[in-house]
């Protein structure tokens, strides 16, 4: 599978992806939700600003950490102890204080340059898994569905 990860456009998560500053992003919520145990090493992570309609970045998937049912006391510690490959903003560790993590570290990271054009459909979440990249290209798009979401 490969995945669309939007980053933060007022938190320049994009910018600090591709200088190497971050090398792990964390997505969170009170219950398991996409992307929580759907990522796995060596699937490939294609990066896009929010607010842009180009994805300008990819890396490869080295390890995934999956969390469920933390106290607030694991989360700040979980959050904390990965804090030199996340690099979260004071705003950003609150946003992510959920019960529920995932921690996915990546390297290899490549700019797409020119961008890849993302064709944008009503359905979609901040997170999407594919088949292939080419799913969600203009010209070579197909209707979303989150069939690659479901647990396996």
């Amino acid at each position: 599978m490969v995945h669309v990860v939007y980053c933060d456009d007022k938190e320049k998560v994009l910018e600090k992806i591709l200088s190497g500053e971050k090398t792990m992003v964390v997505r969170g919520a009170t219950g398991r939700k996409i992307p929580h145990s759907r990522v796995f090493r060596n699937e490939v992570l294609y990066f896009m600003e929010k607010g842009t309609k180009q994805i300008s970045a990819k890396a490869l998937v080295t390890n995934v950490e999956n969390y469920i049912k933390l106290a607030d006391s694991e989360i700040i510690t979980i959050l904390e102890s990965n804090q030199e490959n996340l690099n979260l903003t004071d705003n950003q560790k609150k946003r992510w204080r959920k019960k529920c993590l995932i921690l996915v570290k990546f390297a290899k990271v490549e700019e797409i340059d020119p961008p890849l054009n993302f064709e944008h459909q009503k359905n979609m979440d901040d997170w999407l898994i594919l088949e292939r990249i080419e799913d969600v290209i203009v010209g070579s798009s197909i209707p979303y569905n989150y069939d690659n979401s479901k647990f396996k």
